[in-house]
């Protein structure tokens, strides 16, 4: 304005407000800015990526002269292999820069207040198509002016503003990927999107992001209702933090379709993009229980990496299949082995998920049709993996691999591995007998597919059976591996709290020496799979472990949160549930300008659910054993199982159960069976556990 440019560090702001509308699905910013002239504008914007059509974003730009007439200028750019500042600390968590161009030009061209950007990637060839076009309205005189070059596009409205006359601009932008598209179909396909955009406008635009927020909401809402005389913080505030953290799933996930989740979402450029355990065992259940359609995407894309994972067992002298621990096409990322290739659970996380999602979808066709396939090639991996070792009595051992825990590395039996491998091999196991039994075609061809002899089904049962579980008699607790509890305890007293994480001011050769934990390990094995545990010795190896796990991962509160839950200590429930749901919004980790913690906000959603709720899911059953604490009233939720729609409400009494929708369903509270139907949708059962006390308001 006035040939002044807005840039907002050095503005004179007199008025500020940013809102992420997480009902409508859109970001929203009102400013007041004062020029050195003393003349003042409205700035207000809104602007959404859609969920509803994946290949579109719009911003609406409205600015506003208030005191006085002058020329506005609003320049609208799309820029190509924009310069990226170079870090200077080492942390390994963030995304290396590219020195080089990254983006190599195909096409390019305008038509009026549109403009075309092709590009594409140098090694594996993906092409990208964007598009600009803008709707401009306005009482005011207006020339336009549109400027492009191979990197760069610019729409340029000159305007004689008058005060109170609003000025609107919709900027819309389209996208489109692919492998083979030659460039001139690509800008045909991201043209196609943009001319149905400017046709329908933005508020038909805001209007279906509305729907599909209010259908999200409606699936996936935790609502709580804090005891005042408690409770630290007001409902609002505690709703709010809850919803954040679900909204953020849903950007990572709503539209993940042929791909996975990023560690950090959409959000930021750490992790470089890639995928890791983190969907399967922190993401898929919420997705799994809200929104199954999104869990089986997955699931199927994972499926689409089994040739290449076939192939990394080979580099890795194994049979089967082994999945990357760190990947975004299907090749291994990871370039330190000890934290990465060696952490041979992903295999079991991916199965893990995998009966998860059958069990509570009851979609047998995707299990036997490509989750076969997959339980085949990983029990393989397993069985080629491990031995049966003379010194452990003749059971089955798997030596020199990383469980979650990388703080510990290279290590022989971790308990955490061996349980989940076990998992593994029996759903593989009873998978390929149910197909042989029911369907015969399907196993005729899987058996040619994988060319699967019937005596290694045989051989992964005799592995389940005789699998080698840790425990120590002297102590009454499970190791977490073989050799844990002969290291030296790390020295916490003398590590000032300014050398958290670990990982970032002490040698990797250093921590492995010590009985100290990243992040959670066995204590996680206790959350899935605690039929295989007692609550005696739950509870004895949470005392344990839970002192020396630092946190330095962010995958580490809500699992801690959950099972201190279970065990009764509701103070410490407590402390980890507020690190956990404010680790991105209240910046706990202090990287969040990296990207959100997408896992971490996953396990937000299991920390109301499977900690405070007590809901367990082992063989396709739901149990609930509520433990609410006593800075929360109430707490509900829905959940999809199998076909149906089952709304849990806990009080500090009672819990109510109400179906939804569905022909039946049967669960148990606190041990004892209930039974739900269209013509008795609701029970109330008393709560077994009393008000837990938290160790302060």
């Amino acid at each position: 304005m006035d040939d002044e440019p807005f840039w907002l560090p050095h503005a004179n702001v007199r008025q500020f407000d940013r809102r992420l509308n997480m009902q409508a699905g859109t970001l929203d910013r009102d400013i007041l800015w004062e020029t050195p002239a003393g003349k003042q504008v409205r700035i207000s914007s809104r602007r959404l990526v859609s969920f509803e059509h994946r290949h579109l974003a719009a911003i609406f730009y409205q600015v506003t002269l208030l005191n006085a007439a002058a020329p506005i200028v609003l320049s609208a750019e799309m820029i190509a292999n924009e310069p990226v500042p170079r870090r200077s600390n080492s942390d390994p968590r963030q995304a290396k820069v590219f020195t080089e161009k990254v983006l190599q030009h195909r096409l390019s061209y305008a038509k009026g207040r549109r403009i075309v950007l092709c590009h594409a990637t140098n090694k594996s060839g993906l092409s990208l198509s964007c598009a600009i076009d803008h709707v401009l309205e306005t009482t005011c005189p207006t020339t336009w002016a549109t400027h492009y070059t191979e990197d760069a596009g610019q729409v340029v409205a000159t305007i004689e503003a008058e005060p109170n006359s609003p000025i609107t601009l919709v900027k819309y932008m389209a996208y489109h990927t692919s492998h083979t598209a030659p460039p001139a179909e690509l800008c045909a396909r991201v043209e196609r999107t943009m001319d149905r955009a400017v046709v329908d406008g933005f508020p038909i635009l805001l209007a279906s992001q509305r729907r599909y927020l209010d259908d999200f909401w409606q699936r996936s809402n935790i609502t709580v209702t804090t005891n005042p005389a408690r409770a630290q913080a007001s409902t609002t505030a505690v709703q709010q933090a809850i919803r954040f953290n679900l909204f953020h799933i849903l950007q990572a996930a709503a539209r993940a379709e042929n791909t996975g989740i990023p560690a950090k979402g959409l959000t930021g450029g750490a992790y470089e993009g890639h995928y890791f355990w983190d969907s399967e065992i922190y993401v898929l259940p919420f997705l799994i229980y809200t929104a199954p359609r999104i869990a089986k995407n997955l699931l199927r894309f994972r499926h689409g990496m089994l040739d290449m994972a076939r192939e990394r067992a080979r580099q890795l002298n194994q049979r089967g299949a082994m999945y990357p621990w760190r990947t975004i096409n299907g090749e291994e990322a990871s370039a330190y082995y000890a934290a990465g290739t060696a952490q041979y659970h992903i295999n079991a996380d991916i199965i893990y998920a995998l009966k998860k999602y059958v069990h509570a979808t009851g979609d047998d066709e995707f299990l036997f049709e490509e989750g076969a396939e997959m339980l085949v090639e990983t029990a393989r991996l397993w069985r080629s993996l491990g031995f049966y070792s003379p010194r452990k009595g003749g059971q089955f051992c798997i030596h020199c691999v990383t469980g979650p825990d990388e703080y510990s590395t290279m290590v022989d039996n971790n308990t955490y591995t061996n349980l989940m491998a076990r998992e593994n091999l029996r759903y593989a196991a009873e998978t390929v007998e149910r197909i042989r039994e029911q369907r015969p075609d399907l196993f005729t061809a899987l058996t040619h597919k994988v060319r699967l002899d019937l005596l290694e089904v045989s051989e992964w049962k005799r592995a389940a059976e005789q699998m080698y579980i840790p425990f120590d008699e002297r102590t009454q607790i499970t190791p977490q591996d073989d050799q844990f509890l002969d290291q030296e305890p790390w020295d916490f007293e003398r590590t000032s709290p300014t050398k958290y994480p670990l990982l970032l001011y002490f040698h990797p050769l250093t921590i492995y020496r010590y009985q100290v934990i990243k992040q959670a390990d066995l204590v996680l094995v206790m959350l899935l799979l605690g039929h295989e545990f007692s609550s005696d010795l739950k509870r004895r190896n949470f005392e344990f472990y839970d002192p020396i796990t630092t946190g330095d991962s962010s995958l580490s509160p809500c699992i801690q949160s959950i099972m201190a839950a279970e065990v009764g200590d509701m103070g410490k429930a407590l402390e980890y549930a507020r690190v956990a749901t404010l680790m991105d919004l209240g910046d706990v980790a202090g990287n969040v300008k990296d990207g959100c913690h997408i896992a971490a906000m996953g396990g937000v959603w299991m920390i109301f659910v499977y900690g405070f709720a007590g809901l367990r899911d082992y063989h396709g059953e739901l149990h609930f054993s509520p433990a609410l604490p006593d800075v929360l009233d109430c707490l509900r939720f829905q959940l999809m199982f199998q076909e149906q729609v089952l709304e849990t409400h806990v009080g500090q009494e009672t819990t109510r159960y109400t179906l939804k929708a569905g022909r039946g369903l049967r669960l148990r509270h606190d041990g004892k069976e209930i039974q739900l139907s269209p013509e008795v949708p609701t029970l109330e059962c008393p709560n077994r556990k009393p008000a837990a006390p938290s160790s302060r308001p």
